[in-house]
């Protein structure tokens, strides 16, 4: 995509920052005062319960990638930034669907098969289903779904990535 001339993409950047109250909200914040906007943010544990690990997905130029990342290392509470390499990484994202179901129960269990989702709770009225893969697999079932007019809610929990055994990482990131 291009906008003012510039090739726009998104952007995976994970970030190693010390496990403590208020830091996401200073990266947050950050991003907020620089007008950067966050797609996506998934926070969660390191290997190192002191450490945790984000995983912000931006859109920019390679210019305004390459700022977010020097303004990161500006938060004190930031250990390390990578960058997620867009040709060698393994991420994924995990949505629960909530579907009303009706007379065509049979079509919903067909598709949730086809996708390798799961049924993870069942009431009177419909199911919950989970389905996890990559960013583009979400939003395909998520599209089928949505032309049923059968979607009641949905919970996405922004994607998580890390780059592939190949690159040139040090064995320990925390």
């Amino acid at each position: 995509m291009v906008e003012n001339g510039r090739s726009v993409h998104e952007h995976v950047v994970s970030v190693l920052v010390l496990n403590k109250p208020g830091v996401l909200r200073k990266i947050a914040g950050m991003f907020a005062r620089r007008g950067f906007n966050i797609s996506s943010i998934s926070v969660g544990t390191a290997v190192d319960p002191s450490m945790a690990r984000l995983t912000i997905v931006a859109k920019g130029d390679d210019r305004v990638i390459e700022q977010i990342e020097k303004q990161l290392y500006k938060v004190i509470d930031v250990v390390k930034v990578s960058p997620i390499l867009p040709n060698n990484k393994v991420e994924r994202e995990m949505a629960l669907v909530k579907v009303q179901i009706g007379k065509d129960k049979l079509e919903l269990l067909q598709l949730v098969e086809i996708f390798r989702g799961k049924i993870v709770d069942v009431g009177k009225d419909g199911v919950i289903v989970e389905i996890t893969g990559a960013t583009s697999k979400v939003e395909a079932f998520i599209k089928l779904l949505k032309e049923s007019n059968k979607i009641v809610e949905i919970a996405r929990t922004g994607r998580v990535a890390l780059n592939r055994w190949d690159t040139k990482e040090k064995a320990w990131e925390g």
